[in-house]
């Protein structure tokens, strides 16, 4: 593939959440900018933006990122949203992929090379089991406008590695981050392109843990995860309201994304 221009969009999937780091926008690393690294060291040509934020529903990034991705002429886009509305009470699965689609057909409409994913399906228990219908239903239309589109898939819903919890952040709603490297690592795998990245061998099975020791972690759990996402739904405040695109210009990752914040925090713009 010729060095291009890659810009990513979407919500906390690809904004890097789960994947913490000091030095990076928004204090995010994540999936994208690994990707954008390994592209620059690839070819130091390529350029790379991220309009990606997190609790972003995907009416938000048909408004507020599709206009500015189109503007910034992508040769590679990928798109992922549509999350945060499955989590609603009240979810219109069809009306999510009518938006999606709607994404998916400006972007290739565009000429950019669009990779699209589904979301993962988690193996658990009954008391999820509305929402994972929903999922099941939203990732079989992903999987059709793929095709219709002739769009790139990354079907992270049958990459079942993602069932080791060492691949997820305690909220177990974002990827850690050993999980955002193997994404990275898969993108770049459906684009054809070669990677250097150090992926966490998963060959020994976790280790099982004390059952006094699961009561306690779910219970921290939901106090530190479920009941504060559960009072933001509530109030409708949610954090993506305060934060800024990481990459909202196109940098070239060649010259160091860390070194980049850096140079972005000394003259005044918003690094997260």
């Amino acid at each position: 593939m010729d060095p291009g221009r890659l810009v990513t969009l979407g919500d906390s999937f690809t904004e890097g959440v789960g994947d913490p780091h000091l030095h990076h926008p928004n204090g995010l690393r994540g999936w994208a900018d690994r990707m954008a690294r390994q592209l620059g060291r690839a070819d130091p040509r390529w350029e790379y933006a991220n309009l990606a934020l997190r609790s972003k529903r995907i009416d938000q990034v048909v408004t507020e990122q599709l206009p500015a991705a189109l503007s910034l002429r992508p040769t590679v886009a990928t798109f992922f949203a549509g999350g945060n509305d499955l989590l609603a009470v009240r979810a219109d699965v069809d009306a999510v992929l009518a938006r999606y689609d709607e994404v998916v057909g400006a972007l290739r409409a565009s000429g950019a090379t669009v990779v699209v994913f589904t979301a993962f399906d988690p193996r658990t228990g009954p008391l999820l089991e509305p929402l994972l219908r929903r999922v099941r239903v939203f990732n079989h239309g992903v999987r059709e406008l793929s095709d219709e589109h002739d769009v790139l898939l990354v079907d992270h819903a049958r990459l079942r590695e993602y069932d080791d919890p060492r691949l997820w952040a305690p909220d177990r709603l974002h990827m850690n981050r050993w999980g955002h490297k193997r994404m990275a690592a898969s993108v770049l795998r459906t684009l054809g392109l070669d990677h250097t990245l150090r992926l966490r061998t998963l060959d020994d099975p976790p280790s099982r843990t004390p059952l006094r020791q699961v009561v306690r972690e779910e219970a921290a759990f939901v106090r530190g995860e479920v009941l504060p996402l559960l009072r933001r739904r509530a109030t409708g405040r949610f954090e993506g309201d305060l934060a800024a695109p990481k990459w909202p210009e196109p940098v070239r990752p060649a010259e160091g994304l860390k070194r980049l914040a850096r140079t972005r925090g000394r003259t005044g713009a918003a690094v997260g």
